[in-house]
């Protein structure tokens, strides 16, 4: 026999009351129908859980094992009952709120996941922080995060979010103008750049000093201008400089990917959440639309399969 929640419920009303006799007028039934099931969850638990004395019951050690189990529980199930109540009887529509770093992803994400729950009001932000979206999921102002991590850095992850590794490298690519001589080129080598003017936001958190780090090691003097991802577009486009992009980005407004010879920087693509629950409701249409997204990109498909890492389970 598996325990219930009525036989927890019997338990503590019998600790509550002391006895058998008061513990079933509490309840609502006969004493020998309590005593019954009583002696049923002993049997199944292998081991007596009160005393019975003269003047009542009390817990065995046993039985004050069960009981502190039973009574968080309970208190569970009730807040649980409470919040389902009022959700449902409550005018609010349900809320899904999800944040992304920007990609091409995020809009064909957030379509599926419109489709998915269409009851909910879904709610979409980017910002090019991975911090401060892992920041807002925390303090519950996002259910949801996909964000990325620069090869060789680290993201400051709040404690108590559930992190799950979507994709473990990305390389990205060179964002640069169609008019640019290397446009001809599906992929570059980062020397024939040693002119250009590097374009980037310092908000993207790690991605400039990972960006110069890695010049620097091909042995080019870097020159940074930094700006905002809307005046990194404006500048590309009119040849003034160039930037780095992502794989899926499909390119658009006299602007082309190209991929970078070697893939000398990559990105770590993470999921995040406050439980593991929520990364389930938004996993497979996240993982449908990244791959939309790769379909649509001109180059991606040439790289290979990449490192997707493994399905989350709400199970703990």
């Amino acid at each position: 026999m598996d325990l219930e929640i009525r036989h927890l419920r019997a338990v503590t009303a019998i600790a509550d009351a002391g006895s058998l006799h008061k513990a079933a007028r509490v309840l609502g039934v006969a004493q020998p129908t309590l005593t019954a099931q009583l002696r049923r969850i002993e049997e199944s638990l292998g081991g007596a859980l009160f005393l019975r004395l003269p003047d009542g019951c009390r817990p065995t050690l046993l039985g004050h094992q069960l009981l502190a189990r039973a009574r968080s529980v309970l208190a569970d199930i009730t807040h649980l009952t409470a919040e389902m109540r009022a959700a449902a009887s409550s005018a609010r529509t349900p809320q899904l709120r999800i944040g992304s770093t920007p990609t091409s992803v995020l809009p064909l994400w957030t379509q599926r996941l419109g489709d998915r729950y269409p009851e909910a009001q879904l709610t979409a932000q980017a910002d090019v922080s991975s911090n401060t979206l892992l920041r807002m999921v925390a303090a519950g102002q996002l259910d949801v995060a996909f964000v990325h991590e620069m090869e060789g850095t680290h993201l400051r992850v709040p404690e108590g979010l559930r992190l799950l590794v979507f994709l473990e490298r990305e390389p990205a690519f060179l964002s640069i103008s169609e008019r640019h001589p290397a446009a001809c080129q599906q992929t570059v080598p980062l020397q024939e750049l040693a002119d250009e003017q590097w374009m980037m936001d310092k908000a993207a958190d790690g991605e400039w000093e990972i960006l110069y780090r890695t010049l620097l090691a091909a042995g080019l003097t870097p020159r940074v201008l930094h700006g905002d991802y809307s005046t990194n577009r404006l500048l590309v486009t009119a040849g003034q400089a160039v930037t780095l992009c992502q794989a899926t980005s499909p390119g658009a407004d006299g602007v082309v990917p190209r991929r970078l010879e070697g893939d000398p920087i990559g990105y770590r693509w993470l999921l995040a959440a406050r439980s593991d629950a929520q990364l389930v409701c938004v996993h497979d249409d996240l993982r449908a639309a990244y791959q939309e997204a790769a379909e649509q990109a001109p180059l991606y498909q040439a790289m290979g399969p990449l490192a997707f890492g493994p399905a989350p389970s709400a199970t703990p």
